[in-house]
């Protein structure tokens, strides 16, 4: 992605690409109505380092997926985990 956009290549979509990559590969991924993405019943809402639980509030199986990150809690998950996925 940056050797193609170089300085126009935008770290959410660098983000959303690499969740996607690592997941489609053992599950059906689809877009979610309310979030980034949703794989079966559950909703993942991916972001930074300060992504907040807004935009899921009141979804059920709902996660916030973050990089910058090491330890996952509660519903956060780090973006790192779904690296070992593949």
């Amino acid at each position: 992605m940056f050797l193609l956009g170089k300085d126009h290549t935008e770290v959410e979509n660098v983000r959303e690409t690499f969740f996607m990559n690592q997941v489609r590969v053992g599950y059906d991924v689809i877009i979610s109505s309310v979030s980034d993405f949703q794989i079966d019943k559950y909703t993942f809402e991916v972001g930074g380092r300060s992504k907040k639980q807004k935009q899921i509030e009141g979804v059920e199986s709902a996660f916030v997926v973050k990089e910058d990150i090491e330890i996952g809690y509660q519903n956060i998950i780090p973006l790192w985990i779904f690296g070992l996925m593949y």
